[in-house]
């Protein structure tokens, strides 16, 4: 599915540049340019304008590249692109309705821009500012529990190794008693110094029960082109106290389990779940870190109480939230849900991947109250 939405992400990105540029072509410092007819001093003019207004156009995608990444650049030219059309349709159809041709203000491409700046003003501030977000589930099960959740804070991103330090103080003043890191603590551009700082923040943190990971799809690193190895990421968290869960468990002072599942995309071998619990005490609580929320079916039937998940972001853009839902490749996207006398939620993570922009949801950590409320 992701090479199809690279390679339609280029044929779009190729269409749009002409579209965008024969749009930009009509702002008024194009006016002098701007000579009708079709005398050849008129043809070479609408050359011009188009030549400069590609120009332009390309000169705001490499200052976007430059302040941002070239994956950011891209996204908000795409949405650039999207609202021109958008505001294309709109205005053509209110101009046939009224039958009117006279526009001395170029609404369609101050809308764009507007529409644009706005959209994207706003996906910094809630993708960049981290929000707690709580939740109360009962249980009929002997349990008393305050849980924090974290998922892919994609070290470096959006949170170096001192900004994760804070917020995990954050997660502390909070008075949890145990936390769930849900995977993609780390990813490709992560640097070893963030891991190192952000995993002594972890081991520094005055918890009942202490700190337990699981892996995501990003921890163990695709491309092996950062500067610090699995070995070394497992090794830091180890060392700082944190129990590292491989399609393992842990009963936690004879009270509730804590299961951690290998990531479903990266290890073929994984238990399933029933395999995994099949040990277990039912009359116990049991919690499941699960990174991606694609197990649903099996895990409803499976004696887990509670799966917590990350990895989809809360959708990350509107309006195409709910694309790994309609697809089939999540069975959640964001919140809460019930099935079966299990608990799900999937947090939208604390932090982001390479793109700096998350509208129609929110970085966030997670308190879970298990039958404190």
């Amino acid at each position: 599915m992701w090479f199809f939405i690279f390679l339609a992400a280029i044929v779009a990105s190729l269409i749009g540049i002409c579209y965008v540029s024969v749009c930009i072509s009509k702002f008024g410092i194009f006016s002098k340019l701007n000579q009708p007819g079709r005398s050849e001093r008129a043809i070479r003019n609408k050359r011009i304008r188009y030549f400069l207004s590609f120009m332009l156009l390309l000169v705001g995608i490499i200052a976007l590249s430059l302040i941002f990444t070239l994956i950011n650049a891209i996204l908000i030219f795409l949405f650039l692109f999207a609202f021109f059309i958008i505001y294309g349709i709109i205005i053509y159809i209110i101009k046939r309705i009224s039958k009117r041709d006279d526009e001395h203000i170029y609404w369609q491409g101050w809308l764009a821009i507007v529409s644009t700046v706005l959209y994207f003003v706003l996906g910094y501030f809630l993708c960049n500012h981290v929000w707690q977000t709580d939740y109360a589930i009962k249980s009929s099960k002997d349990v008393n529990l305050r849980i924090a959740l974290i998922a892919d804070s994609h070290l470096s991103a959006t949170l170096d190794g001192d900004a994760f330090a804070e917020n995990m103080k954050r997660i502390e003043a909070a008075k949890p008693d145990v936390l769930l890191i849900s995977g993609d603590f780390v990813d490709d551009s992560s640097k070893k110094e963030d891991m190192l700082k952000a995993c002594q923040a972890l081991g520094q943190m005055k918890l009942k029960y202490g700190v337990y990971f699981a892996y995501g799809n990003h921890d163990e690193g695709y491309f092996n082109n950062r500067d610090f190895s699995a070995d070394d990421l497992k090794k830091a968290l180890l060392s700082n106290g944190v129990h590292v869960m491989e399609d393992s468990y842990e009963l936690v002072e004879d009270k509730f389990y804590i299961v951690g599942r290998l990531d479903k995309t990266l290890s073929k071998d994984r238990l399933h779940i029933d395999e995994l619990l099949e040990d277990l005490d039912e009359n116990k609580y049991i919690i499941v870190m699960d990174h991606e929320p694609n197990d649903y079916r099996n895990e409803a039937e499976s004696s887990a109480d509670l799966v917590i998940s990350g990895h989809t972001h809360g959708g990350q853009l509107m309006p195409i939230n709910y694309l790994g839902q309609w697809f089939g490749l999540n069975d959640r996207t964001y919140g809460y849900e019930n099935r079966k006398d299990t608990d799900f939620i999937v947090t939208s993570g604390i932090s982001d991947w390479e793109l700096k922009f998350k509208t129609g949801t929110k970085s966030e950590y997670v308190i879970i109250d298990v039958n404190n409320k």
